[in-house]
């Protein structure tokens, strides 16, 4: 079955098609400048073409008709026509509390994404255009959404209620939701398979560390915890998010500065976490060669960066009496061996051995970084959301036949 996996933003759309046959991506690309004027970028990857225009894109609409028009091109194309496109897959970003697993497209799932807009205003508009605009292109073929929030759904109520007036929960369903499940998800699987072990009984701290960064705790291969909140916000610091921050500090700085409440969240959100205490960049690549130059506030950035992980572990170590694994992924979890070694360090206690030769050789590929003899395995396994969107889709559309 070729699926076609689709990611909306509110000027942007990235997509993918996988055979899922054999599970290789055989074309994928990006449409930028929605709304603007339009460019498209295609890359049809089992002959090693890439193709870029510039094309109109004033919505979503045109940019699928575009994604289409590449990959059934008689050069750059993959397929010979749209009917070869089984079904669509779609990341969503917010599900709220209704959704505990992806689900098939219909105008009361698209209605009830829409009412979650609220919780992921930068987002969830953006995947109903995604929607709608494949709705119109492909109107005969099955479309499945898969939601960010959906495998920490299994999070218990002490977990995720704040302690705000209960009525906050109840009238307006604030509470933590989580974020990067889809990740999560992938990579707990991945790690039950490379070792061969069931998901019940296990206990694995799975670390999503990227510009946008969460860690999980995942308890017989359900989501128990989570770092991230009610929004992408919370949890670790992040690369311009600022993570956990005493909210006593919001009346007190905005008292100092003059800022507004929408002046506040947009530090919070763009001007804050590893940008902020550098000055520099908030790409760590970046940061990591003004450190590693002696920059004294990229230094204090890593450190504290590193730290915050490294107390989301233990945490949740203690949360689920112990852990048998921990994961790392992520664009920075995937290729910082010195990111990996200092969230680590002082955890030996817990069982943790990182062969420390093998961790600074990884990057980018699955692999056990912990040595022999540890009672905890250290995994670096490459997050791949876009394989998941693409399996849950085939499995709901092939049960739907």
């Amino acid at each position: 079955m070729n699926v076609l996996v689709v990611n909306a933003g509110s000027s942007s759309l990235k997509y993918q098609l996988f055979d899922t046959t054999n599970g290789d991506v055989i074309a994928k690309g990006l449409c930028e400048r929605i709304g603007i004027d339009g460019k498209l970028t295609h890359k049809q990857l089992v002959k090693g073409i890439t193709y870029s225009a510039d094309i109109a894109m004033p919505n979503h609409t045109e940019a699928m008709k575009a994604v289409v028009d590449a990959l059934v091109h008689a050069e750059h194309g993959c397929i010979s026509s749209m009917s070869e496109i089984e079904a669509v897959g779609h990341r969503v970003v917010h599900g709220g509390p209704y959704f505990f697993e992806s689900t098939v497209v219909t105008p009361e799932v698209v209605k009830i994404i829409d009412e979650c807009s609220e919780f992921a205003p930068l987002h969830n508009p953006a995947h109903i255009m995604g929607i709608k605009g494949c709705t119109k292109v492909m109107p005969n073929t099955p479309q499945v959404v898969v939601f960010d929030t959906a495998f920490h759904q299994t999070m218990p109520d002490y977990a995720y209620m704040y302690a705000l007036p209960y009525e906050l929960y109840e009238q307006y369903g604030v509470r933590r939701y989580g974020f990067h499940g889809t990740s999560h998800r992938y990579i707990t699987k991945r790690a039950l398979e490379m070792l061969n072990i069931p998901a019940e009984g296990s206990k694995i701290i799975t670390c999503h560390i990227g510009n946008g960064a969460s860690v999980a705790a995942v308890k017989d291969g359900k989501s128990v915890d989570t770092s991230m909140g009610m929004t992408p916000l919370a949890g670790l610091m992040m690369g311009t998010r600022s993570g956990d921050v005493d909210p006593g500090i919001f009346p007190y700085v905005m008292d100092k500065t003059g800022l507004d409440m929408q002046g506040m969240i947009d530090m919070l959100n763009k001007k804050s976490g590893v940008a902020g205490i550098t000055g520099i960049s908030s790409d760590m690549r970046e940061v990591k060669a003004a450190a590693e130059e002696g920059n004294k506030r990229a230094q204090l950035s890593n450190t504290m960066n590193f730290y915050r992980i490294k107390k989301y572990i233990g945490a949740y170590a203690a949360a689920m009496g112990g852990v048998d694994v921990i994961i790392f992924a992520g664009g920075v979890g995937e290729n910082q061996a010195d990111c990996r070694e200092a969230a680590l360090e002082g955890l030996e206690f817990l069982g943790v051995k990182l062969d420390k030769e093998v961790n600074n050789k990884m990057r980018g590929e699955e692999a056990v970084l912990s040595t022999p003899d540890s009672k905890v395995k250290v995994l670096l396994i490459p997050t791949d959301e876009e394989m998941m969107i693409a399996s849950d889709t085939y499995e709901i559309v092939k049960a739907m036949k």
